[in-house]
């Protein structure tokens, strides 16, 4: 009687024991396909190039500042001219110069680091070292034209945007010759670094008055969305 009651104990122990290894890997196999399926995701991402509605999402959640938010863009249009008349990609110089100081106002002791790793985060390298590099005194060297455009951008176009400030009709008169009577005023903006203006444009081998025309110029065209006074 011991023996007709072990065997069929033994028997619904042995499917129990299968049923719960077969949940377990069941349960296991589930967990590894979601870990693989991220993986995939994130390599995806990864190979993707940010674009600029994410660009502009990221400044937002930066940015709160007024005046750094139109200097951002003010940048940004600025590059994405040069980029077009480089025959380079328009979209990487505009995203770097938006992106180039959102860190600024909440990190101003770890400005640029707090932006160059996250851009090196989601594995946009180009952009992350081009605004690494766009103060000479940070000591990083410059390499490409993105890297030295940038930083012949950032302190001229600061400036120029100053200039419209005091002038009666903003940008809409605004000539290279009062900017650069501005430039030997060093009360005048005088947080704007004058020594980096020069090396911006040594590092880009441009005519000064040309490339203050071009920035005026792209000013100009965007005065009404960069809130400029003209």
């Amino acid at each position: 009687k011991s023996m007709i009651i072990f065997l069929p104990l033994l028997f619904i122990w042995v499917l129990l024991s299968n049923s719960i290894q077969l949940t377990f890997g069941c349960e296991r196999t589930s967990a590894e396909f979601k870990i693989n399926r991220q993986k995939i995701i994130i390599n995806n991402l990864m190979k993707k190039s940010i674009n600029r509605d994410q660009a502009i999402l990221i400044l937002n959640n930066m940015l709160s500042n007024k005046s750094l938010i139109i200097h951002s863009y003010s940048v940004a249009l600025v590059m994405e001219y040069y980029g077009k008349k480089l025959n380079e990609n328009e979209e990487i110089y505009y995203i770097t110069g938006l992106l180039h100081d959102a860190d600024y106002e909440k990190y101003p002791n770890d400005h640029p680091n707090i932006i160059v790793n996250k851009l090196k985060e989601i594995n946009e390298q180009e952009i992350a070292y081009a605004i690494s590099c766009h103060y000479s005194k940070w000591g990083i060297e410059v390499k490409n034209k993105l890297d030295k455009y940038l930083l012949a951008c950032d302190e001229l176009t600061g400036f120029i945007v100053a200039c419209t400030k005091v002038r009666p009709n903003g940008i809409s008169d605004l000539k290279p010759k009062s900017v650069k009577k501005s430039l030997k005023k060093k009360s005048f903006a005088a947080s704007v670094d004058r020594n980096e203006i020069i090396k911006g444009i040594d590092l880009i081998d441009y005519d000064l008055d040309d490339h203050i025309s071009n920035i005026i110029n792209v000013l100009k065209a965007n005065a009404e969305f960069l809130e400029l006074k003209s």
